[in-house]
């Protein structure tokens, strides 16, 4: 099969279109054929070999645990019916960025009708992280949110869930065309991040009122700036550093303005249910509630994948598609 090989960690360009072995299903498994696989932001990290999420793999390595297609061949004891379900999964291996994946057949998902590779390779973790969220959240149509990152896969599926909640929604990201595509999103007010007074603007739009929730996935500077919007009494949840810098409150100085701080994405990593919200997320997707948005690279140039990523160039999730002529 063709995947995308790394040798070394390193930069982007260190990801390589190669040949490698078919993976081979063994008892339970399923070998699938695969139509879309997604791209995490933790995944450009552990390419440089940042120790700052899961271990990091041995050498080589194909990333990409997100994978959805066609189950092609099933293992010993996994029931032939398998062959030819469309399947999500959030446990591909050796990984998605392959032209194959073998996944435990306890961890598939059949694809809704309808619904398209891509949109359910964006749902099986960007929507089920974006469920547990909101179950953390306990949002209200009384709530003034801020989400950053809004433009993201998760941003996007907040905007839309807050917005049709009936809530006053803030969206901010990061240059015109990001705006633009929050602001059709329904978004109340959305505003360019990387402008050196947002934090101003978020301001005057709500009349000089404070937002009552911040879904902060970007943390660093853009974070604090984010969490001296609150209003006192609200809550400040973190969903992820895109920044790849840390932003903790001060307990101080949450004290003292009677604001909640929560780290979502530990809190789910230690509690949440992850193959019912997977099923969730799917469902919500399948009928309409969320709508996902995803950007496609082709297999082959998974580098050039990380790197917009990285360089939050991207606008939604990012999958890999098989390449044309495959």
């Amino acid at each position: 099969m063709r995947a995308v090989v790394l040798h070394e960690f390193g930069p982007a360009e260190n990801l390589r279109h190669e040949t490698a072995p078919d993976p081979v299903p063994g008892p339970g498994e399923v070998r699938v054929v695969v139509k879309a696989a997604g791209v995490h932001q933790i995944e450009t990290a552990m390419r440089e070999g940042l120790a700052i999420g899961p271990p990091l793999p041995e050498l080589p390595a194909i990333f990409g645990g997100e994978v959805a297609g066609i189950v092609e061949s099933v293992g010993p004891d996994v029931d032939e019916a398998w062959i030819g379900a469309k399947v999500v999964t959030a446990h591909g291996r050796p990984g998605g960025y392959a032209e194959l994946a073998v996944a435990d057949v306890s961890s598939l998902h059949r694809i809704p009708a309808g619904l398209a590779y891509e949109a359910a390779v964006t749902m099986v973790v960007t929507g089920t992280t974006t469920i547990g969220l909101l179950d953390i959240a306990e949002l209200t149509s009384g709530d003034t949110v801020l989400v950053t990152s809004a433009a993201g896969g998760i941003g996007r599926l907040l905007v839309q869930f807050a917005r049709r909640l009936g809530a006053t929604v803030i969206g901010a990201a990061g240059g015109p065309d990001k705006t633009a595509a929050v602001r059709e999103l329904g978004a109340d007010v959305a505003v360019d991040y990387n402008l050196p007074d947002w934090a101003g603007t978020v301001r005057d739009a709500l009349g000089g009122r404070g937002v009552t929730v911040v879904l902060d996935g970007v943390e660093g500077d853009k974070g604090r700036a984010a969490f001296g919007l609150l209003a006192e009494g609200g809550r400040y949840i973190t969903i992820g550093a895109a920044s790849r810098e840390d932003f903790r409150p001060d307990e101080a100085e949450l004290k003292e303005r009677g604001v909640t701080f929560t780290d979502a994405l530990t809190r789910l990593l230690e509690g949440q249910d992850a193959p019912t919200d997977e099923a969730r997320a799917l469902a919500a997707a399948a009928d309409g509630s969320l709508v996902p948005a995803f950007q496609t690279f082709p297999l082959s140039q998974a580098a050039a994948a990380h790197a917009a990523l990285e360089t939050r160039a991207t606008t939604g999730k990012v999958v890999l598609v098989p390449d044309a002529h495959g």
